[in-house]
């Protein structure tokens, strides 16, 4: 079977049962209930997958399908996705992550009849995006949001380019979205130059290894459908759009297609609206979007993600630590491991272990990493003892190996994104480099350890197991 969304949520509920709660009650997307359970189990350091089988949609009414979200809050159920055991959801996710990054599989055309997102097909005065649960997110949000993936065509060389944009509600047929300064924008201005609407698509449900392909940061021109084989294991099924034919292909196996053209003459104010930064993104004017058709599988799974949360942050994190290790890796080969953690947003922090060969290394890493992501503002280097997947080890490596006016370098007036609420130049920030590993010209102190043979030779149950029967009686004792 193709790989899909819907594949993938049985595989969950059957071996990883508790990964995954539904919801039967009827919930309000637009008046903010669907995120406020979210938040409940966040505030808990819960977070399962959530599937709304009843929710409602921007009119108040039964929207008749469901709506699933926080599907990549946890890094256990991405190592899934891409094909691993939970609990190698550390390193190993992300090693796997370089590898798929660097093998594309050539995508396969299907014909409509052989497409499960055209078992529905709405185009013209059919197409009403109120008839869909599409969620508000925080209480400043100037309207519900659709935050899912974006597709655009290069008219010059065919590639496709896929990237995560918020697309605001603005109309029955009509959205707004935001595009920031990368590759979906550089092909959008093509068409503008040449005086052209941009026809693009949104993809609202797809298996979860779609999603993390597209967030790769390889090189403008690389042709995202081809590489998101890569991380699904299998062909991408193609199949011609209703408004283009076959000059623009669609994703076969999608819950949702919404196909539009960007209209960038016409533009209307759009946000404020809640961004991965954890703040509300101003407001400003941005392009239209004209919905020209929308094809869905029968029932469809309507799928967002809980954008400001850690749903957005770890869905963004994992592609950036596999693209940063293939790229560190050429320069540095005995890089070892990167971790984008959720206390910098998956973005702001980037925690980098490397074996250390000559002294320099460390610098060479860290602009390797600045070079190739501009939103990272603090890059760490560690030395291959430290757990980077582990914030205590690499901040007491950098209270205890690095010196603040030796191991520490500014960099000032480079690109960051626009999305922070720090910067003080528009566009621009600065950034700080911080070398924590130790040096190699001189002795230094070496790490506490217990030795490894007694470390192998003592089972911790051998010694608690009193322990254990003494704290059931308290537990049972406290019950009653």
């Amino acid at each position: 079977m193709p790989k899909n969304l819907r594949e993938y949520l049985e595989e969950i509920e059957e071996k990883y049962p508790g990964e995954l709660m539904k919801v039967e009650r009827e919930v309000n997307p637009t008046k903010f209930e669907v995120t406020a359970i979210l938040q409940h189990l966040e505030n808990r350091k819960r977070f399962p997958m959530m599937l709304f089988e009843n929710p409602l949609n921007s009119k108040g009414q039964r929207a008749g399908i469901s709506l699933l979200s926080n599907v990549f809050a946890s890094r256990e159920r991405c190592a899934i996705a891409l094909g691993l055991r939970p609990e190698k959801s550390g390193s190993e996710l992300s090693l796997l992550y370089a590898e798929k990054e660097k093998n594309p599989i050539n995508p396969v055309l299907l014909h409509k009849s052989h497409s499960p997102v055209k078992e529905i097909v709405k185009t013209g005065s059919d197409v009403d995006l109120f008839e869909y649960p599409i969620v508000r997110h925080h209480d400043m949000d100037s309207a519900p949001y659709i935050n899912m993936t974006v597709v655009v065509k290069d008219p010059d060389k065919d590639f496709y380019n896929i990237s995560f944009q918020r697309t605001m509600l603005q109309g029955k047929q009509q959205l707004g979205i935001q595009m920031g300064f990368r590759h979906n924008l550089a092909i959008a201005q093509k068409y503008e130059a040449r005086k052209e609407v941009v026809p693009l698509i949104i993809v609202v449900g797809h298996h979860p290894a779609f999603y993390l392909g597209s967030l790769n940061i390889l090189p403008f021109g690389v042709n995202d459908y081809e590489v998101l084989g890569g991380f699904m294991g299998e062909a991408v099924r193609l199949c011609p759009s209703e408004t283009w034919g076959d000059e623009f292909l669609v994703p076969a196996d999608a819950e949702m297609v919404l196909e539009g053209e960007m209209i960038p003459w016409e533009r209307q104010a759009e946000a404020p609206f809640g961004e991965f930064t954890g703040y509300y993104g101003p407001q400003r004017y941005f392009p239209i979007i004209r919905v020209k058709a929308i094809t869905h599988r029968r029932g469809p799974i309507f799928q967002h993600v809980f954008v400001g949360h850690r749903d957005v942050s770890i869905l963004g994190g994992i592609p950036k630590e596999g693209g940063l290790l293939n790229a560190i890796r050429g320069i540095i080969p005995t890089a070892k491991a990167v971790y984008f953690p959720p206390s910098g947003q998956c973005r702001f922090y980037a925690f980098i272990s490397i074996k250390k060969t000559h002294e320099g290394a460390s610098k060479q890493a860290a602009l390797t990493a600045l070079a190739h992501c501009d939103f990272i503002k603090y890059c760490i280097i560690v030395d291959e003892d430290i757990d980077v997947f582990n914030d205590e080890e690499v901040w007491w490596a950098v209270a205890t190996r690095a010196q603040p006016a030796e191991d520490l370098d500014i960099l000032r007036n480079v690109k960051g994104s626009e999305l922070d609420p720090s910067q003080t130049r528009e566009d621009t920030t600065s950034k700080l480099i911080i070398d924590a590993t130790k040096p190699l010209n001189r002795p230094f102190a070496p790490r506490l350890s217990i030795p490894e043979e007694v470390m192998n030779r003592i089972r911790l149950e051998d010694y608690t197991e009193t322990q254990k029967v003494r704290e059931n009686a308290f537990r049972t004792n406290r019950k009653r």
